[in-house]
């Protein structure tokens, strides 16, 4: 909701606000002070961030690639940036079925994923550290506090974003310590979000930023760290899977990342369009950890933490318009991550680089609150623009193919003809659209946990950290509080009990009768209701700063 502001608050301003201190918000704003020391410039700056401090919450694979880090910082290595495990090996798996898998030569794989050159890293840690850059370069960092609500300027253009009230209780009414939200005023202001974020997706609305592109599509990401033997532990190896545990009900892939520290990270990417509302992505990710190839590696490891995030996978067609009156979306909360490489740090770095070049430029020509869509030129002439263009039908291919043959059309269009292949492999239908009826499909019977390899919702919940004050109002908003059980259940079964990672949505018997109930002191901020509710029903705000997950180094 754009806030019209007639309260009474604390007020803050600056020439520029950035939301979000992931990638691309750190990115834009270590550049921006750059640009302003060099030329002998003030500039008030300041990252406002949601989670209880830097990188709590940051979840990504990573195999990262450093072009964007070499050009912001080309001394990172001097400068301690942990970049640590240099990638030493590739491998792609097909995972035929449940027990079979077999390794895809590289002539067979897109180039993409070759990782010659990349990093495998915590993307929290190097948000720790990028954070720590841009202190030093005068840029005022507040974590704990959610950016809730956007401030509208008379000529319609935005002006800043309000923190959300803290000590707030579940009825309304005012706690002991209660702080009203602060106003942070700004010429511009860069929404850095991450995927789906909750300003960003008003942005979207009240701009239309997004009516000449097709719909964002989404994948849920899983994530766990295993502390593993060291005879299994084989540093800097990157492996992919295909295939199983997704053959028949949806499509996606798998990764094992071998980091440092004798540390894997393993997880697995499901396309939020399928079909089945009986598919439970949780359980799927903890049946590909039973495969041979991946128990392997697990096997009498100790699982340290656990973490889900959505992901903006619609890439190049899905680009919205990027500026406003008085801002831009930046990395994630524009879809800027490039499927064909499973990477979008990189892009999200390089696109806050670009935002604050552009934002340094009109600052220093006296200009605010104004579009600046020469920004738009600006990122397509970089490489950014080029990546993204390339691979724009790698998703579409997939999907409308399949895996096996539009893996066949990926590796030929990327390896042989540089992403240029005519075809356009537009996907129009929304993920939320692609679930079918209930009654097309019979109930997936999932195995049990064995609490060694696979486990339970809830216990893993439990390590990630996740807290929030019960008594403060939901952030998860139902437009109609009917819809659960009237339309989503008998239609679909309800499918919110499976898609949530964390077991935030159930429904239960009391008194005989069905309630639809929400727990959201378990949400760990990965955005998969707001996206993939069929009816479209539910939408994530933002709760209490400082809430949510606190990953120490996903």
């Amino acid at each position: 909701m754009i806030m019209e502001v007639n309260v009474e608050r604390e007020s803050m301003d600056f020439d520029v606000v950035i939301v979000g201190a992931g990638p691309s918000g750190l990115a834009a704003a270590c550049r921006l002070g750059q640009l302003a020391q060099e030329n002998e410039q003030e500039l008030m700056i300041c990252v406002v961030e949601k989670g209880a401090d830097i990188g709590a919450h940051i979840l990504s694979g990573a195999v990262f690639e450093p072009r964007a880090m070499n050009e912001l910082f080309p001394d990172w290595k001097e400068r301690g940036a942990p970049l640590n495990t240099a990638v030493t090996e590739d491998e792609i798996l097909l995972l035929n079925d449940a027990q079979n898998s077999r390794k895809l030569p590289h002539i067979a794989v897109p180039k993409t994923f070759h990782n010659e050159g990349n990093y495998i890293v915590s993307m929290g840690n190097i948000c720790r550290w990028l954070a720590e850059q841009a202190e030093s370069l005068g840029i005022e960092i507040f974590p704990g506090f959610a950016a809730s609500e956007l401030i509208k300027n008379e000529d319609g253009s935005i002006g800043g974003v309000i923190t959300g009230d803290m000590g707030v209780a579940k009825d309304g009414s005012e706690k002991d310590g209660y702080m009203p939200g602060m106003e942070l005023r700004a010429k511009y202001t860069l929404f850095a979000e991450g995927c789906r974020g909750h300003l960003g997706k008003q942005l979207l609305q009240q701009f239309q930023l997004d009516k000449d592109a097709t719909p964002q599509h989404f994948g849920i990401g899983f994530k766990e760290i295993w502390d593993i033997p060291a005879e299994q532990h084989k540093p800097g190896k990157v492996v992919h899977t295909a295939g199983w545990p997704l053959n028949d009900n949806g499509s996606g892939g798998g990764y094992l990342y071998h980091a440092d520290d004798g540390q894997v990270y393993v997880g697995l990417i499901i396309d939020l369009n399928y079909k089945n509302p009986y598919l439970n992505p949780f359980q799927e990710f903890q049946r590909f950890k039973t495969h041979p190839a991946i128990k392997a590696v697990l096997e009498n490891g100790k699982r340290v933490t656990y973490g889900a995030r959505a992901i903006a996978k619609g890439g190049y067609y899905s680009l919205p318009k990027m500026t406003f009156p008085g801002g831009i979306l930046l990395g994630c909360n524009a879809g800027t991550l490039n499927f064909s490489k499973i990477k979008g740090n990189h892009t999200a770095m390089k696109s806050g680089m670009l935002a604050a070049e552009t934002v340094f430029n009109a600052l220093a020509e006296g200009k605010q609150h104004d579009d600046l869509e020469v920004y738009k030129s600006a990122f397509e002439k970089s490489w950014v623009f080029d990546e993204l263009y390339r691979s724009r039908n790698f998703g579409g291919a997939v999907h409308k193919l399949g895996t096996v043959l539009g893996g066949a059309y990926n590796t030929l269009d990327q390896n042989y003809f540089g992403g240029k292949l005519p075809f356009k492999f537009k996907e129009w239908t929304p993920d939320y659209k692609c679930t079918e009826k209930a009654s097309h499909y019979q109930p997936i019977d999932y195995p049990k946990p064995d609490n060694k390899l696979t486990f339970d919702r809830l216990s893993s919940v439990f390590l990630s950290n996740t807290n929030h004050a019960e008594d403060q109002p939901c952030h998860l908003k139902l437009k109609d509080a009917d819809i659960p059980l009237t339309v989503n259940l008998p239609e679909y079964a309800e499918p919110a009990q499976r898609y949530c990672p964390a077991g935030v949505y159930e429904v239960v018997e009391e008194d005989g009768k069905d309630v639809f109930k929400i727990n959201a002191q378990n949400c760990i901020h990965c955005k998969t209701c707001d996206i993939k509710d069929p009816s479209q029903n539910i939408t994530w705000v933002v709760p209490e700063g400082g809430g949510g997950p606190t990953y120490p180094n996903m």
